[in-house]
């Protein structure tokens, strides 16, 4: 793929795994297809991308929905009763990002 910046439109590529893709790349299965948002690129081989909630397979959906549960619950829980009157409800409701580190070259325009 062209030299990647901050906004492009990306696809995880589909392509059979190697040895090496999950001990050494952190390039899973469930990975391929996904597509996001450069965020950051801070190499060829670690390169930020925001993937868009709506299309996670259900579990990986179900996974982030419990993991975003559990992260505002403790928040609720630990915050100062003053604290918690003053959230709006997009506080209250944040979800937050689903980012994966990608190699460059398992990317390809969304």
């Amino acid at each position: 793929m062209a030299k990647l910046k901050e906004g492009d439109r990306v696809r995880v590529v589909k392509r059979p795994l190697t040895e090496q893709d999950k001990t050494v790349y952190g390039f899973f299965e469930h990975m391929q297809g996904l597509t996001g948002v450069v965020e950051n690129v801070y190499t060829t081989n670690e390169v930020a991308v925001k993937v868009d909630l709506d299309i996670l397979p259900k579990i990986s959906a179900d996974v982030h929905r419990e993991a975003t549960k559990k992260m505002s619950d403790r928040f609720l829980k630990d915050a100062p009763e003053e604290a918690r009157k003053q959230l709006t409800k997009e506080e209250l409701e944040f979800v937050p990002h689903y980012v994966l580190l990608v190699r460059s070259e398992d990317l390809e325009p969304a």
